[in-house]
């Protein structure tokens, strides 16, 4: 089985981004902002957005499960406040469920928490526990920058965080780093702010001791880990020197995706970390959605870049397709062997 560990709900239907737009043009005034049960989707919607697109690519590019979540960029924690973030992530896990009733051999939920840059993480464990709980969801995205681009909250490591990471423990489902659209100018969105915060997440947990009081916590830091693989000896230097410890203690908790353009970068990811912390994932449909000229093949489809690795193993090829997901996220074990998977 090969499991993309990276999907978003990106074709969801126009009518889904007007009611959003709505309620952020109508945050600060709850009498007029559209109710919840405005918020329809059809399942002909879900069909044609899903069918004609992450399904379609699923089969064609030979993956067979996707962990499927809210688009990325539409989190958007900074717009609005609190109650407006709390609606928009209860709005969006609600269809990602959907999808996954409509196509349960495809897609496995995966949640958005109702984060707000004004509000501590552990406002967001309501949610988080009512997907997990109460609706089968097996992990959750979590943005370190809710205020997108501006970084004005605390950094990981804090314990203003620990109350969430203590749930995400006691339900065992992971965390993906992941940051949303991105509202200053400095920094565009997936060409920047999505790398910069993939690499500042894992510089800040070299910098704490989080995994030393929350030794079962575990992040996936997406989009290849940004900078990384590519400054691996950087982060082992400072990491003995700031820390005074291996680098290579973080790879019992972090875990990093395939989500990389190309195949020199997939190689390089193969060749600096472990393949059993590594995951196929392709965030297709997403940050880049065109074909490389020089190829004529599509830019997110990472799994010929994986294939094209000669150099792993067919074990090394198992734990990124398919163990390493099971092992990540227990929660997506335990519902294929219930399936006899």
């Amino acid at each position: 089985m090969i499991i993309d560990c990276h999907g978003h709900f990106t074709t969801v239907p126009q009518s889904f981004r007007d009611w959003r737009s709505r309620q952020v043009e109508f945050a600060n005034d709850p009498l007029n902002a559209p109710k919840l049960s405005d918020c329809i989707v059809t399942d002909e919607q879900i069909h044609e957005g899903v069918g004609g697109g992450q399904l379609r690519l699923q089969q064609e590019r030979g993956s067979d499960l996707t962990l499927f979540s809210p688009i990325a960029g539409l989190m958007s924690h900074h717009l609005g406040d609190e109650r407006t973030s709390l609606e928009w992530a209860e709005v969006s896990n609600n269809l990602v469920r959907r999808v996954c009733d409509i196509y349960p051999d495809n897609f496995v939920p995966v949640c958005q928490l109702p984060q707000s840059p004004l509000a501590p993480p552990r406002n967001s464990i309501p949610e988080l526990r009512r997907c997990v709980e109460e609706m089968g969801f097996v992990g959750c995205n979590l943005n370190p920058d809710p205020t997108g681009g501006y970084w004005t909250g605390k950094p990981m490591i804090d314990r203003e965080w620990y109350p969430l990471y203590e749930v995400l423990c006691e339900l065992d489902v992971p965390a993906m780093i992941h940051v949303a659209a991105s509202c200053n100018p400095n920094f565009h969105g997936t060409g920047a702010h999505y790398l910069n915060a993939d690499t500042s997440v894992f510089m800040q947990l070299v910098q704490g001791d989080l995994f030393k009081d929350f030794p079962s916590l575990r992040f996936i830091i997406p989009h290849g880990g940004g900078a990384v693989p590519y400054h691996w000896g950087r982060y082992r230097g400072m990491s003995l020197e700031l820390a005074k410890r291996p680098l290579e203690g973080l790879l019992n908790n972090v875990f990093f995706d395939t989500c990389v353009y190309h195949h020199p970068g997939v190689q390089l990811l193969t060749h600096v970390v472990p393949t059993s912390n590594i995951l196929f994932g392709s965030e297709m449909i997403g940050a880049v959605r065109g074909k490389d000229p020089n190829t004529d093949q599509y830019f997110d489809d990472t799994k010929r870049y994986v294939d094209a690795c000669l150099d792993l193993s067919d074990a090394d090829r198992h734990a990124i397709f398919e163990g390493n997901a099971r092992r990540v996220y227990p929660r997506l074990d335990a519902l294929l062997k219930a399936r006899g998977q």
